[in-house]
């Protein structure tokens, strides 16, 4: 095992093979391209390590002794670890291919594989990565700020995000169409969305037991 390269933004790309020839040539590959890489023999040990929480994705060999790549990608998955996993193989195997396809794997290639072959996917394991941290940043602001509306401009903004009119919410909740504003206005300037197509996108992003906790 390689030792965590120091924690810091950069991008990180953990490798787990069995195979040490493997390793250090997919280890040379990656600080070719100025990638951080630490390398595993086995899943145990790459579940075992205190890994830096940056973004990055895995390359895994597909079969190993003991626990195979597709264990070790639902592990972390359990674990709520789901970082984007590219599987290499040595064996063109489309069960599993599909398996670990439908499990959220970047993309299975069989070996030996060309180096930029690779590399795309370890880059595309890497934008994905980052899209989805960025997009939970998104979702976990969201849901602060959802968090210091009032109860009833909680459902002002369910309603506003179901396309009701103001007249119509005002009906709906048995309050004055002035009123139904001021709590617009309010909801408006808490979730932080300038327009109300934002303010749409904002509803859309949170979590469903949050929404449905604003019916009337």
């Amino acid at each position: 095992m390689t030792t965590l390269a120091a924690d810091c933004d950069c991008p990180l790309v953990l490798v787990v093979d069995d195979d040490e020839e493997v390793r250090n040539s997919l280890q040379e590959l990656m600080l070719s391209v100025g990638l951080e890489v630490s390398c595993f023999a086995a899943p145990c040990e790459l579940l075992e390590a205190e890994l830096p929480e940056r973004p990055g994705c895995l390359v895994l060999d597909v079969r190993m002794p003991g626990s195979s790549g597709l264990d070790l990608q639902s592990e972390l998955a359990a674990r709520g670890s789901p970082k984007p996993i590219i599987f290499l193989t040595g064996h063109g195997d489309i069960p599993m291919t599909v398996q670990a396809m439908k499990a959220g794997a970047v993309d299975f290639l069989t070996k030996p594989v060309r180096d930029q072959t690779l590399l795309d996917a370890v880059l595309a394991g890497i934008e994905l990565d980052l899209a989805q941290r960025a997009q939970a940043q998104t979702i976990k602001q969201h849901v602060g700020r959802f968090a210091t509306l009032t109860p009833r401009e909680r459902q002002v903004l369910r309603e506003v995000a179901r396309g009701r009119l103001n007249k119509q919410i005002a009906f709906d909740l048995g309050i004055s169409e002035i009123t139904v504003k001021l709590h617009r206005s309010n909801v408006m300037r808490k979730m932080r969305t300038i327009s109300v197509g934002e303010l749409i996108r904002a509803w859309d992003t949170l979590p469903v037991d949050l929404r449905e906790k604003c019916q009337p």
